[in-house]
């Protein structure tokens, strides 16, 4: 059965980092929360991924971000995962796929698997075995009241039903939003980018 996959990222992030493009010192993208689908021909769910990240250069969320996603300080102290084994886990979820985000995510990712190395750190899987894909101009396109919209969003922008668990901002349930588009865009007689099936 051919499948791609669908992902999202929540990273660090601090009151205006978003307008001045992470520029202060110190303010890194450090990927904090991992969310991935794995989508069949008929863009069912086939398979869910979902992991937390622990930042090394800022291991402490700021509350901007915590209020933000709702991720707490605690529950990435207990149940992230080192940025090395995360990267290279979901790597090897995406090995083979064409992988699509709603914006440039695919840069945050490389990025993060920059500092990995950049600190000595190996990771499983390689970056070069997914072909990865910004989609959204391509969505905007289509469906123009989304380009002010960010990935979690899209479902409301669109008239959708709302996912059905989780808030936006948090890395699954943005999953299932951009998800929830690529329905309604193929309903409606939108082929999907190539390497889709």
């Amino acid at each position: 059965m051919a499948t791609f996959v669908i992902f999202d990222l929540e990273f660090t992030t601090w009151p205006g980092a978003l307008e001045q493009g992470w520029s202060a010192g110190g303010q890194l993208r450090e990927i904090v929360q991992i969310g991935a689908l794995r989508l069949d021909g008929d863009l069912g769910v086939v398979e869910e991924y979902e992991a937390l990240v622990r930042p090394v250069v800022n291991p402490v969320l700021s509350p901007y971000f915590t209020g933000l996603t709702g991720i707490g300080q605690d529950e990435v102290d207990r149940a992230g995962l080192a940025p090395a084994e995360a990267l290279g886990d979901f790597l090897g979820f995406c090995k083979g796929q064409t992988v699509l985000s709603y914006g440039n995510d695919m840069v945050v990712l490389g990025e993060n698997l920059g500092w990995v190395r950049a600190r000595g750190e190996e990771h499983r899987n390689s970056f070069l075995d997914a072909a990865f894909l910004n989609v959204r101009p391509w969505l905007n396109a289509l469906a123009p009241a989304t380009a002010a919209a960010n990935v979690g969003s899209l479902w409301k922008v669109l008239g959708l039903p709302r996912p059905d668990s989780g808030q936006e901002h948090s890395a699954l349930f943005d999953c299932h939003s951009f998800a929830a588009a690529l329905r309604h865009l193929r309903a409606g007689g939108a082929e999907l980018p190539v390497g889709c099936p």
